[in-house]
């Protein structure tokens, strides 16, 4: 592998006082780091099981066909690669937007010198630099916000996001995506002790905690107006960063949490007082964003993500994400990918 990986225990981080420290390392490192979700399936109206349906848009995109858009793998350079490779001295490094708090997505161990950056999406990105520009360490990490992923790309502030990103419609207006590298779903996250039994009639009167700019608080919004969601269920709640709303939960703050079903189940062992409440209710496929019209550095990923989904993708999800999602991989692993973007 092309990262060392200190595998101190890290058993014991459920409580809520092991979490403030967790936060309290992430915070620090958001202020010296430069800060620069979609919904395919609807549940079931309030208080019945979940049931799947698709949205189409005004332009025929629709949410569950959107991760097939993406171009053809190549291994050529073009405009962006050269000017990423053109960079000098200190600088000649791939510029990628993470997230340092998903527990063993990308988040700072601080059982390791310097407190390293680990986690799934960290392995596709040093996995991405080694075949860009030769050496898996040639990464400049930039902790961005969830509501910043798009701002941080059509800025220019990064070169990619690689941060448990959705592919949908609207996003892909907006930046361009790889081929999809992992498969999930939204689903409920609360306390054991909760009358919360899912995203169902349970959540009315319930406060909800989401991402700001997370597909989690579009479906929600979306659900709540077209009555699929109870109408006093408050989701006035959103936050910068999705570890954010388990801190609420804990503060007693929120009622629930709705996220993505693999970040939920981190989190959910981080703090064995919480729990998955009922199945996922969409499906959610990750792409790692990059600039709209930078075609070379997508199919160039594309290429990457070839090769890594036969050697390497199930290694990183044994040593990241089989003890929170189970050691079968096989209900996350990506589908086949579909290269219909013609240009």
């Amino acid at each position: 592998m092309y990262v060392r990986r200190a595998r101190a225990s890290l058993r014991g981080w459920g409580g809520v006082a092991a979490m403030a420290v967790l936060c309290a390392l992430a915070l620090a490192f958001v202020l010296l780091l430069p800060c620069t979700q979609r919904a395919p399936q609807e549940p079931a109206r309030a208080g019945q099981g979940s049931a799947t349906g698709v949205q189409a848009r005004a332009d025929g995109c629709v949410d569950a066909e959107a991760h097939r858009q993406t171009l053809a793998p190549s291994g050529a350079d073009g405009p962006t690669i050269e000017a990423i490779k053109a960079r000098t001295g200190a600088k000649r490094k791939l510029v990628v937007g993470v997230d340092q708090n998903s527990y063993r997505w990308g988040y700072r161990n601080p059982n390791t010198e310097g407190a390293r950056l680990e986690g799934f999406d960290i392995d596709l990105v040093h996995r991405i630099a080694a075949d860009i520009l030769g050496d898996p360490d040639a990464v400049q990490f930039k902790a961005i916000p969830t509501s910043q992923r798009i701002p941080a790309i059509e800025d220019g502030r990064v070169d990619m996001v690689v941060r448990t990103m959705t592919i949908t419609c609207d996003r892909l207006r907006q930046v361009a995506f790889s081929a999809p590298y992992f498969k999930t779903g939204q689903q409920v996250l609360a306390p054991k002790s909760s009358p919360v039994t899912g995203y169902d009639g349970s959540l009315a009167h319930k406060k909800v905690c989401t991402a700001a700019g997370s597909t989690a608080y579009a479906k929600l919004a979306a659900d709540r107006k077209d009555g699929r969601l109870p109408a006093t269920t408050d989701i006035s709640a959103t936050v910068p960063n999705q570890l954010d709303c388990l801190v609420r939960l804990q503060l007693g703050e929120a009622d629930a949490v709705v996220t993505d079903g693999a970040l939920a189940a981190s989190q959910a062992a981080q703090d064995p007082t919480v729990e998955l409440k009922g199945k996922a209710f969409t499906t959610e496929y990750y792409g790692v964003a990059m600039k709209k019209d930078a075609d070379d550095l997508v199919r160039r990923v594309n290429r990457v993500l070839v090769d890594y989904r036969a050697h390497g993708w199930q290694t990183s999800y044994d040593d990241w994400l089989s003890a929170t999602l189970g050691e079968d991989a096989s209900a996350s692993e990506p589908p086949a990918p579909q290269y219909l973007r013609g240009s």
